[in-house]
C-alpha cells in the first residue's frame, strides 16, 4: 500500500485531470479506475490514476468505446503507472481499427456531400433514402448509414 501522500482526493483528481467528479465515479463504477477508502470513507486515488484518466479521455476522443478502453486497461498494471512501452503496445493494437474508421468516415463524408445539400432530388439513387420507413424492422436509428461506416454503401 502506498503512503497517504501518494493518494489524491476525488476533488484533487478532478482538478488535476479536468474530469468532473461524476465522470470519475462513473469510471470507477465501470472498473476503469479504482480508489481506496480513507478512515472517513472518502475516495483516495493513487497518483497513477491521472495517467489512466488521460488515456481514457484520449481513447474516447478517437472514438473508442468504453468496452474497448476497459479491455485495454485490463492489460495494464494496477499497482504502478503504465510505461511508454505499455502505451505504444496499446496504440499499435488500435492503429488498424482507427485507420478503417477514418477511411469509412471519409467515404461517408464524400457521399453525403452530394446528397445532404441537394434536397434529395435523386431519391432513386440515394443510398440513404428509406421510403415508407421500410428499415424500421431492423431497429431504431439511421440503419442505412451503418453499412457506410462499416465499409458498405
Amino acid at each position: 500500500m502506498t503512503k497517504l501522500g501518494d493518494h489524491l482526493s476525488i476533488g484533487q483528481v478532478a482538478e488535476r485531470s479536468g474530469v468532473p467528479h461524476t465522470a470519475l465515479r462513473f469510471y470507477e463504477d465501470r472498473g476503469l479506475i479504482s480508489s481506496e477508502r480513507s478512515a472517513g470513507n472518502q475516495r483516495r486515488y493513487p497518483r497513477t490514476v491521472l495517467r489512466r484518466i488521460a488515456f481514457i479521455r484520449a481513447a474516447q476522443r478517437v472514438g473508442l468505446s468504453l468496452e474497448e478502453i476497459s479491455s485495454a486497461l485490463a492489460t495494464l498494471p494496477k499497482d504502478h503507472a503504465p510505461t511508454k512501452a505499455d502505451w505504444a503496445r496499446l496504440s499499435r493494437n488500435w492503429q488498424e481499427e482507427l485507420d478503417a474508421r477514418i477511411d469509412a468516415l471519409q467515404r461517408l463524408r464524400d457521399r453525403l456531400t452530394g446528397c445532404v445539400g441537394c434536397g434529395c432530388l435523386s431519391l432513386r439513387v440515394c443510398g440513404l433514402y428509406n421510403q415508407d420507413d421500410q428499415m424500421s424492422h431492423f431497429g431504431p436509428g439511421a440503419r442505412l448509414l451503418k453499412p457506410a461506416l462499416e465499409g458498405g454503401v
